[in-house]
């Protein structure tokens, strides 16, 4: 059985429908996963990126996009009434649930479904008290342990290797995006590709970085 971890933010709709996508992309695997909520914008910012949602002609593809393959994988998508918006109470709410950094997948169902499902506004307090009343919390939400918790969670990632969300980890390696899923089976189920020089050796080439072109 492989183990995977599966790095998300609520925020991203990628990261959801990837997380609806997954037991479908994997049946007949042996797996089991770890779900571990991070703040996209410290991974961000930590490698230097800015958000699809900040570069206006991205954002308006990254919502068209998202909500295509919503269509065309039978996965029930609806753009909330703001984004982006701010994650954090969504966030530090599902590692309340729990007493590491990983939650269950049930809870995370449940705060993905609050925000890609309703259309409402994600961040309104009254939503989030309902949301935060369906769930069994372990720890308080705005205490410094789960605060701590996310930040840790952060900086796990990024020594990992993780740039971005969906990311998912397994033996060392992150597959990266919705369209990733096919890549990440193809490794479960042991494609010897991924022991051949492809994989290690995609990107052993000099890099023209930008500061050297004129």
């Amino acid at each position: 059985m492989k183990h995977l971890t599966f790095h998300l933010d609520f925020i991203s709709p990628y990261a959801y429908l990837a997380f609806e996508r997954l037991p479908q992309a994997l049946e007949g695997l042996s797996y089991s996963v770890a779900y571990r909520p991070l703040l996209l914008g410290a991974l961000l910012k930590h490698h230097g990126q800015l958000g699809p949602a900040e570069i206006p002609s991205k954002r308006s593809w990254t919502y068209r996009h998202a909500l295509w393959l919503g269509h065309a994988h039978g996965i029930p998508i609806r753009m909330p009434a703001s984004h982006p918006y701010n994650p954090l109470p969504h966030l530090r709410l599902a590692l309340a649930t729990t007493d590491d950094g990983d939650i269950s997948r049930h809870v995370a169902e449940r705060i993905f479904g609050d925000v890609w499902q309703s259309a409402g506004e994600a961040g309104d307090a009254a939503r989030l008290a309902a949301l935060a009343a369906s769930l069994q919390l372990l720890r308080d939400p705005a205490g410094d342990e789960v605060k701590a918790q996310l930040r840790a969670n952060v900086d796990e990632a990024v020594a990992r290797g993780v740039f971005g969300v969906p990311a998912i980890e397994v033996d060392g390696r992150v597959f990266w995006g919705f369209d990733g899923l096919p890549m990440l089976r193809g490794f479960l189920q042991g494609d010897p590709w991924f022991d051949g020089p492809d994989w290690e050796g995609a990107d052993q080439r000099p890099s023209l970085l930008r500061s050297n072109i004129r």
